[in-house]
């Protein structure tokens, strides 16, 4: 991972005022910080990749959203069991991932 990058990608969460950061600007932070410290910004990731699954930037993309649903329950799947935010996110994660696929299959 290159130092630099995860130096800015602090930098940019430290200079927020929120808990989590959405958007494509917290996609970038938190799968740039994932990889470094899981425990810490893995359940940030997912609960941001079920969020962006959602946004009218990919409503017409179902392979764009699906895509999003599965990097959020590998994210959450990797949490250790004693996070206590694991079962929350890969909660939201699964029955995100189901919606979609109904939705898909209702078509």
């Amino acid at each position: 991972m290159n130092q630099d990058m995860v130096m800015r990608a602090r930098v940019m969460l430290l200079s927020t005022n929120m808990r989590v950061v959405r958007g494509v600007q917290g996609l970038w932070i938190y799968r740039t910080l994932t990889p470094v410290e899981p425990e810490v910004y893995g359940s940030k990731l997912a609960y941001v990749l079920v969020e962006a699954s959602a946004s009218p930037l990919v409503r017409d993309l179902p392979e764009r959203r699906t895509a999003l649903l599965d990097e959020a329950v590998v994210v959450a799947t990797a949490l250790s069991p004693a996070n206590p935010f694991r079962d929350k996110v890969l909660a939201k994660a699964l029955a995100a991932k189901r919606r979609e696929a109904e939705g898909r299959s209702a078509s």
